[in-house]
């Protein structure tokens, strides 16, 4: 049965030790004979290792630090194998090989060099200065003050730095869990924090178990807020992230990818995709990836489809084929980042549009909008349609398209704001036939509400012209001043006091159902106070005002006349 481990000595008393080698190796690396150079440097980084020590040993708390019981041994090891390369250099006798000591001497050197790193970063994390009880255990973000989770973030960074495998990945664990309880803590990781060091661990030649947690944290980081974005962003955090997400494990790359997702979603950040080679590798993994991945790849691709370069990227790369696939075979958000993506695709030019018609695009969105249940995820369609209506090819299928058409309309009365004013914006632009028109008679009364809303922009214009569509048809005015409370909105947005509502839009409207001289129509609306709001309008010179005021003038005239003849 072997022997257990003989207990580590106390810090103090390492510390001791060390000191008493100190002294006794600057002086004799002043006489060493040979080398010269190369034992000045040593001597320097001598000196510096002591005068970091005794302001260590000053600091109250310093013997509690946990990295100590390991960077001290390892500072004593380094010493212990420079005293005796010294005792090497000044024994005449020593026949070791001229290169192999100058080898040995300069990894003396490098080896005092990274343990100098290691103690300024120890003195400047302020970690000394406080007990470690404070970092037993994770601050409570909602509870603790800045102060206290500052010093949490600075133990855990350097630990990161300085410790061993098992001290970097307790610090991982623990900054993981701090980003997953509160995301507010990012700002202050993003402040306190090393993120270059965070950024670093994401190379290939980083441990494994080590590199498995950095992608967690740094997704979790940028996931959080502009600021830890920015910051993860600038340290070059991208290209690892997309090697990642390349030759990594599912899980990493799933992490990889959703960290891509958020870093891309700045558009300052998204040119920089195709710097790094991104764009097949996007698109591979939302062939191949698990579904989370494939759901952050397609978001990533929707954030850099913004750059042109990179929206010929995607053409070139194959990316529409992939894109009509995750209509069809992804989960809501992936079908809504995708059906994003190729609205933008579709509303930059004719040739993004003819390579998705050719795709058979419409069709797939036209039966995800018909099976879609998901509000944000029929949004994203819908949107993509509208920019593929644009279209020759895709204005004639939608304008002939009888269910489709009912289905706008419904979604007229009864969607989201977003989805009522894309829906109005098809109504009105589209070439529909007047049985289909007749059809969606129903809407009107919301085409009405629409156009007295203020936001978002642009609501109130396509209200009306997709109302002035409808009223084309013949029985569809009668349908309109049939509605008293439709009427009666008109009246109000008609009025001149009324300035929340563009003036010229409710004229049209009456312009509209007085084309064809309707006597039944000129009777409500003038009975309802029409001709009394237009007139004024007519004098404050408002678009339109003085043609409608012909219209029910014109009517009204001809009312009297017949009347007149009659008798």
């Amino acid at each position: 049965m072997p022997s257990a481990a003989p207990p580590s000595p106390p810090p103090g008393e390492t510390l001791g030790t060390i000191t008493h080698l100190l002294d006794h190796l600057l002086p004799a690396a002043l006489s060493v004979p040979s080398f010269t150079s190369r034992w000045q440097a040593i001597r320097r980084k001598l000196a510096a290792v002591k005068s970091l020590l005794a302001e260590i040993s000053d600091s109250p708390h310093w013997s509690e630090n946990p990295l100590l019981p390991t960077l001290l041994p390892a500072i004593l090891s380094t010493l212990r194998r420079t005293e005796t390369l010294c005792h090497h250099c000044s024994d005449a006798s020593f026949s070791g090989g001229k290169l192999l000591m100058q080898s040995d001497l300069d990894m003396a050197a490098g080896w005092l060099s990274r343990q100098i790193n290691d103690l300024e970063l120890l003195l400047r994390s302020g970690v000394l200065h406080q007990s470690t009880a404070i970092v037993l255990s994770r601050p409570d973000a909602a509870n603790s003050s800045k102060d206290e989770l500052a010093f949490f973030v600075r133990d855990l960074f350097t630990r990161l730095q300085i410790g061993g495998l098992e001290f970097k990945k307790k610090a991982l664990d623990s900054l993981i869990q701090l980003l997953s309880d509160d995301d507010k803590s990012a700002a202050v990781v993003a402040k306190e924090g090393n993120i270059s060091c965070l950024v670093s661990f994401l190379d290939p030649n980083a441990h494994y178990s080590i590199r498995e947690l950095a992608v967690v944290a740094v997704s979790l980081l940028v996931s959080a807020g502009d600021s830890p974005r920015k910051c993860v962003f600038e340290e070059g955090a991208l290209g690892p992230l997309l090697r990642i997400i390349e030759c990594g494990t599912m899980p990493m790359k799933e992490s990889a990818a959703m960290a891509v997702e958020f870093i891309t979603d700045d558009p300052d950040n998204a040119w920089a995709i195709s710097a790094y080679g991104g764009v097949p590798i996007l698109i591979e993994l939302c062939k191949s990836g698990s579904i989370a991945a494939q759901s952050h790849a397609a978001g990533a691709m929707r954030n850099v489809s913004s750059v042109e370069e990179i929206r010929i990227a995607l053409a070139e790369e194959g990316a529409i084929p992939v894109l009509m696939q995750l209509l069809v075979s992804g989960i809501p958000s992936t079908q809504g980042k995708a059906a994003n993506c190729i609205s933008i695709l579709a509303s930059t030019n004719e040739h993004f549009r003819g390579l998705l018609l050719q795709d058979r695009g419409l069709q797939r969105l036209l039966q995800l909008f018909c099976d879609c249940s998901n509000s944000d995820t029929m949004e994203h369609v819908l949107r993509a349609i509208y920019s593929l209506s644009v279209s020759d090819t895709g204005y004639r299928m939608l304008s002939g398209s009888t269910a489709f058409i009912l289905q706008i309309a419904d979604l007229v009365k009864h969607g989201n704001v977003m989805l009522q004013h894309i829906s109005a914006s098809l109504l009105a632009n589209l070439a529909i036939s007047d049985g289909n028109k007749r059809a969606v008679v129903g809407c009107m009364g919301s085409l009405v509400k629409l156009m007295e809303s203020v936001k978002p922009d642009g609501m109130q214009e396509v209200g009306a012209k997709a109302l002035l569509s409808l009223l084309t048809v013949k029985s569809n005015k009668k349908e309109f001043v049939r509605d008293e409370k439709s009427l009666m909105r008109l009246m109000q947005m008609l009025d001149p006091k009324n300035e929340v509502v563009c003036k010229k839009f409710p004229v049209a409207v009456v312009a509209a159902i007085m084309a064809g001289g309707s006597q039944g129509c000129r009777k409500k609306l003038v009975a309802a106070g029409a001709y009394v709001h237009v007139q004024r309008l007519a004098e404050l010179e408002v678009a339109g005002a003085k043609k409608a005021l012909q219209r029910l003038s014109a009517n009204r005239l001809t009312s009297i006349l017949t009347r007149a003849w009659r008798e």
